[in-house]
């Protein structure tokens, strides 16, 4: 019996061997928000979609280049003259010197149209960037929200655990006071410790679920102490009963991420078929340059060339035929832009859907979260009813047990079904694109 007592009050004391700090669901958030790693990868995703979005990267600003260059050539000459009578000229290791330095500039005046296309892409992929960041920090306050009320439900858990030992503990203390006067039999007193030992074995194992729920919305934190015990500043899970179908899921059709990506995808396919039509144009491109040119000769009629000077020219170019390739590309491109209108419409399709069943599985959890707290209101009645025919001798250990089984049972069912309830909540918020909603 002792032993037992040790049981109970180590498993009703541990909560408190550790050091205790209060998280509400937006601190929770927050800190996750400043300190995920996942998060601060999609961030320098998006950094390095804002940093590819300029006009130099589309190509409307021209290449500026310094080159220099230094060649020489050292050989041995010798030259014949048509009258053979003449002396053949021979020359051994003339060596001729070039030095070349100079400023060179590019710069593509017109290609179709299509550098204010690459443009119009780069733009369209910086705000692909920010959907992503969105989409991930959206997936990111709905895990850990989720996680964050599992908390509280296996907290609540806890607690129930924890009353239904104390109930056993009384139960057991009742029963070894009648068996040792001679009112209960040997039968009654072991059935009374094996519930006992039963109810301390599931508090038992509650306490490592809990832990595992700390230790993962620590982890989603990304806390450097992944077992810091933290308690949520929410005793209870709290609902929405305000939601609005019209209005979520006229939200839902503005804001939904998914389908604002499948929006930007069917605008990147249109400018890709704008790009590949800008072969159908000629081209102009502008070269200039400013240089300076200096060679030295060992034969000829002068022993030194040196030269400072602007170079310029323009180039006009048209393909008129590269294989049928560009009538291929443009064909397969427009067949790239249907796709993604189907893809669109399927997506919208599968939004549509999940909402439907979130709504209706959201409705349905509130009126099961209704209907548990009224059975949990007969089932504590029932369990003290028991308790004092009990006490009287009007009812057996067995019958006891039953009636706090119920309790704990109804108590379960309800902390499930409100769990379920707001796991609808936050899968709505998200879906609608509001979730961001949680840390105003």
């Amino acid at each position: 019996m002792r032993q037992n007592f040790i049981i109970l009050l180590t498993l009703l004391c541990i909560p408190f061997a550790y050091p205790q700090e209060v998280y509400d669901l937006k601190r929770c958030i927050e800190t996750g928000l400043e300190q995920n790693y996942q998060i601060a990868i999609i961030r320098n995703n998006q950094q390095i979609s804002d940093n590819n979005a300029t006009i130099g990267n589309a190509g409307f600003l021209p290449t500026l280049d310094l080159n220099s260059s230094f060649s020489g050539t050292l050989y041995n000459n010798e030259q014949y003259p048509h009258n053979t009578e003449e002396d053949v000229v021979s020359n051994k290791n003339v060596n001729n010197q070039s030095f070349n330095v100079g400023v060179n500039l590019n710069w593509m005046l017109f290609n179709g149209f299509s550098v204010l296309t690459n443009y119009d892409r780069l733009k369209e992929l910086q705000q692909v960037g920010e959907l992503n960041t969105r989409m991930t920090i959206e997936n990111f306050i709905a895990n850990i929200s989720t996680e964050y009320y599992n908390y509280i439900q296996q907290t609540i858990r806890i607690k129930n655990l924890q009353s239904a030992v104390k109930l056993s503990k009384e139960r057991l203390r009742t029963v070894e006071a009648r068996y040792n006067i001679g009112n209960l039999s040997r039968l009654d007193l072991q059935q009374a410790k094996v519930d006992f030992n039963s109810d301390s074995s599931k508090l038992i194992r509650q306490q490592e679920v809990l832990f595992a729920s700390r230790v993962r919305l620590n982890q989603l934190m990304s806390l450097n102490d992944i077992d810091a015990f933290s308690i949520p500043a929410d005793s209870i899970i709290t609902m929405d009963f305000l939601m609005n179908k019209e209005d979520i899921w006229q939200q839902t059709m503005e804001s939904n991420t998914y389908l604002l990506l499948a929006e930007k995808n069917r605008r990147l396919s249109s400018l890709d078929l704008r790009s590949l039509q800008s072969q159908n144009l000629p081209y102009l491109r502008l070269n200039a340059g400013y240089g300076y040119s200096h060679n030295t000769y060992e034969l000829g009629n002068y022993r030194r060339q040196d030269q400072l000077g602007p170079n310029y020219g323009l180039t006009l170019g048209f393909n008129l035929f590269n294989g049928f390739n560009r009538v291929r590309e443009q064909r397969n491109a427009k067949l790239q832009i249907d796709n993604k209108e189907l893809e669109y419409k399927e997506l919208q399709l599968a939004v549509k859907s999940e909402f439907a069943n979130l709504w209706m599985a959201y409705v349905n959890n509130m009126e099961l979260t209704e209907l548990e707290k009224e059975n949990l209101l007969a089932a504590r009645e029932n369990h003290e009813i028991a308790v004092e025919r009990y006490k009287l001798g009007d009812l057996s250990g067995i019958e006891l047990r039953e009636a706090q089984n119920s309790l704990l049972e109804a108590e379960e069912r309800l902390v499930q079904a409100q769990y379920n309830t707001k796991l609808c909540e936050i899968s709505l918020m998200q879906i609608s694109g509001q979730i961001t909603e949680y840390i105003k």
